[in-house]
C-alpha cells in the first residue's frame, strides 16, 4: 500500500491509499479519486517528503501523526466515501429505481405471484415485493429466478 497527498484543482489537500502507483494511476485516469472537500476529480499527486527510517531507528520510529488538511472545516467533516463507493451507490439506485419504475410492487404476495409466472398460470411480468428469507430459499429451490433489490444506507433512514 502507499499513500499520497494529493490536491485538487481548486488547491484542497487530502491524502489516500492506493494499492500500489498503477493503481493511483488507472483510477485517477478514470476519474475514480475525487476531492473530500468538492468532489472535483481533477486530482494530482501533491510534493511530499518521504518518510525514511534507517535499520537503526526502525524498533525506536514512531509512526507520524496523521495529517489533517487545514482546508477541511473541523466542525463538518468532509465525507470520506471513496469514488468508487459512490458510483457503485449510484448504480444500485438506478437498478433500484428502473425496477420500482418498471414492475408491479404484489407486496406481500410476491412468493405466490413468482410461482403462478414460473409454472404458467398467469402472464410474466416485471413484479417486485416482499419475502422472507425462506420464502425466497423456497422459490430458489424450486427454480423460480428471484433476486433481492439492493438496499441502500440512506433508504434506511
Amino acid at each position: 500500500m502507499i499513500r499520497y497527498s494529493l490536491r485538487c484543482e481548486r488547491d484542497h489537500a487530502f491524502e489516500s491509499w492506493f494499492q500500489d502507483s498503477a493503481a493511483y494511476d488507472a483510477q485517477v485516469k478514470r476519474r475514480l479519486v475525487s476531492c473530500p472537500v468538492c468532489n472535483s476529480v481533477s486530482i494530482e499527486k501533491a510534493i511530499m517528503a518521504p518518510r525514511i527510517v534507517g535499520k537503526k531507528g526502525r524498533d525506536r520510529a514512531e509512526p507520524s501523526p496523521p495529517t489533517v488538511p487545514a482546508e477541511v472545516p473541523s466542525a463538518a467533516p468532509a465525507p470520506l466515501m471513496l469514488a468508487q463507493e459512490r458510483e457503485l451507490r449510484a448504480k444500485l439506485k438506478e437498478l433500484r429505481d428502473h425496477i420500482v419504475n418498471n414492475a408491479d410492487n404484489v407486496g406481500e404476495r410476491f412468493p405466490n405471484e413468482a410461482r403462478k409466472m414460473h409454472y404458467g398460470e398467469t402472464e410474466h411480468r416485471p413484479i417486485y415485493g416482499e419475502a422472507s428469507p425462506e420464502e425466497a430459499r423456497a422459490l430458489i429451490d424450486e427454480g423460480v429466478e428471484v433476486s433481492p433489490l439492493p438496499v441502500l444506507p440512506e433508504d434506511r433512514n
